[in-house]
């Protein structure tokens, strides 16, 4: 049976997701402003939707972790089994979300093994569950999967086994947009240009190839070495990088899902969130 502190857990994850989706501009990714078209009002409603129909596999997750007490590979096996079920679940309310999924559903699963933990923790003990092989998994390889070794990159599985660096990345670029007096907004897109800044994403590595991926990580690091979307030069930078992957139709999707999970980190009660950091 799941706890209030289970259902919170999860309702935390959920929350950081549409604080992530509700970001504008987002390079290349989905956001509020063109809700006047009639598709794009329907596609982002639908990744809103799909992102609220993970929370009762995230509350299972949670659920699992502390009935389990350790980061034992009979967790990993059931977090997997429990994942597969909340993608089908997903796919049924508009689909989307995969990558955050994983990497949500692993943090999620490490605060609920400690609710003292410190966000870094939390990380780290996501980077234990993870080392786990998950012998229910398919054995057919994902399309993720099969970049990830096509092009040696880390992609959503290396992450998590080395603890999930670009999260902690953008914990920190959180704390020090913050600092500088960016505005929430402002910070947690400087946080997703970090992640994309040096990201190997398997989405972009599919769709746009190396030269693609590199492009994109350059772009992002225009806008930071602008001074950031809170400066005049950073966010005119970032329109343009926007209109740039907007109309090569790239899509940094695993960045988003990084992002998603460094909010859910940052949310977390004093002493675990970048604001205690």
């Amino acid at each position: 049976m799941s706890s209030r502190q289970d259902e919170a857990l999860a309702h935390a994850a959920v929350t950081a997701l549409t604080g992530q989706l509700a970001l504008v501009p987002k390079p290349g990714l989905p956001d509020p402003r063109d809700l006047g078209a009639r598709a794009s009002r329907r596609d982002h409603c639908m990744l809103r939707w799909s992102a609220k129909a993970l929370a009762p596999g995230l509350v299972a997750m949670a659920a699992a972790a502390r009935r389990t007490g350790e980061p034992t590979p009979g967790l990993r096996t059931e977090l997997g089994a429990i994942g597969r079920c909340t993608e089908h679940s997903v796919g049924l309310a508009g689909g989307g979300h995969r990558g955050a999924l994983w990497a949500l559903g692993l943090l999620v699963a490490a605060a609920a093994l400690d609710p003292r933990a410190g966000a870094r923790d939390v990380a780290a003990t996501a980077k234990r569950i993870a080392a786990h092989p998950d012998k229910g998994a398919p054995r057919r390889p994902s399309r993720g999967s099969s970049v990830s070794a096509k092009y040696g990159a880390a992609g959503a599985r290396g992450e998590a086994r080395a603890g999930f660096p670009h999260v902690r990345r953008a914990l920190d670029a959180l704390t020090q947009a913050r600092s500088a007096g960016a505005t929430e907004e402002q910070a947690r897109l400087d946080a997703l240009l970090t992640v994309m800044s040096t990201l190997q994403d398997t989405e972009l590595l599919y769709t746009a190839g190396p030269i693609g991926l590199r492009h994109v990580q350059a772009g992002a690091r225009t806008v930071l070495e602008a001074g950031g979307t809170a400066t005049h030069a950073g966010a005119q930078a970032l329109t343009t990088l926007d209109t740039d992957l907007h109309t090569r139709a790239w899509s940094p999707r695993g960045s988003a899902g990084l992002l998603a999970g460094a909010l859910f980190l940052d949310s977390l009660p004093v002493g675990t969130g970048a604001r205690a950091a």
